[in-house]
């Protein structure tokens, strides 16, 4: 069984280095007094499982009949063909109709039924930044006809990707990455637990991974794993080595051609296709700084338009310029 779910938080007091968030969420569960909420955050920081938590505290042994989950990015990646073979979506599923037509009638659906012995249910829109203008716009007139009796919950990774006409409607909160030490921790439980012995693992190498997670828990644990498989060759520096790190190369490769249309085409692919945000795009493009272009002025371009992303710009604009800048000040000098 693999250590993600074995070890994966089943009530709030097991979600690891987000005490201030947890704790607002608790308040608000325990007066049943929840309201829409946009919850943001990195990969492996505990954004679903609060969310699962959040729902077991209001409706007890009732929590999966009254949470309707929407994988928005797959739905809207996959179109028709995701609606029609997801079976909880498939009696909804009209062949005539749009997908953004399906997607509002399936959410006008789930919306409208009555919640089981409870106030309101939660719908769930995981991977939200994948949304369409026009599906918010439609889930913000629904937010206001179904409040209620209906919770609108929004996960995303890029809190700039949702409307303001829904962000001023929920209550934000941002899932910050998790410290080298929350995640040595959790890591020494976990072997702890498995009983794997010292001499399989030694503190460096632990410290090592923790590190390469860079605040993600998920990932951590299942580097973890991999790295005490004996069927598994290789250290876990070497499955380190992934495709997005791979493409954030060739990116710099692209601006020393002085190609930024180009180079702009593969952000959108990490982005869209990948679904990574602004900061985790950033993130590949450091570490294939480090590798290959370690120049200074790289490295003051990308903590700039981290910065302002993180300011809640808007992440393609300062990814545009963060290019641009690369192309004008670094490599058209070259």
């Amino acid at each position: 069984m693999l250590w993600i779910e074995k070890y994966r938080p089943r009530t709030f007091d097991e979600i690891k280095g987000q005490d201030a968030v947890i704790a607002m969420i608790k308040a608000f569960s325990a007066d049943n007094m929840l309201p829409h909420l946009l919850i943001s955050g990195r990969h492996g920081t505990g954004k679903s499982v609060a969310v699962e938590c959040i729902a077991k505290s209001l409706y007890g042994d009732f929590w999966k009949e009254n949470m309707t989950i929407i994988q928005t990015g797959a739905l809207f990646r996959g179109g028709r063909a995701y609606l029609e073979n997801e079976e909880k979506f498939s009696h909804l599923y009209k062949k005539e109709a749009s997908v953004i037509s399906n997607f509002k009638y399936i959410v006008r659906w789930f919306a409208s039924v009555k919640p089981l012995d409870a106030e309101f249910k939660l719908m769930v829109f995981d991977e939200a930044e994948s949304l369409t203008f026009e599906a918010q716009q439609a889930l913000r007139r629904m937010m206001e006809r179904y409040s209620g009796t209906c919770r609108f919950i929004f996960i995303t990774r890029t809190q700039s990707a949702i409307i303001p006409a829904i962000t001023s409607r929920a209550l934000p909160l941002f899932f910050r990455p998790l410290s080298d030490e929350t995640i040595l921790s959790l890591m020494t439980e976990i072997l702890e637990k498995e009983e794997v012995p010292e001499t399989a693992f030694d503190r460096d190498e632990i410290e090592l991974i923790a590190a390469a997670a860079r605040g993600d828990a998920r990932k951590a644990i299942l580097f973890s794993q991999m790295d005490c498989d004996t069927r598994i060759e290789g250290g876990f520096d070497e499955y380190l080595e992934s495709e997005t790190g791979n493409i954030a190369r060739s990116i710099f490769r692209i601006l020393r051609n002085g190609d930024i249309e180009k180079a702009k085409s593969v952000i959108e692919i990490m982005m869209l296709e990948y679904g990574l945000s602004g900061p985790e795009v950033l993130d590949e493009l450091s570490r294939a700084r480090k590798q290959e272009y370690n120049d200074p002025r790289i490295t003051v371009a990308i903590a700039d338009a981290d910065m302002m992303m993180r300011d809640a710009g808007n992440e393609y604009i300062q990814m545009d310029a963060f290019l641009s800048g690369i192309v004008k000040n670094v490599f058209s000098a070259e």
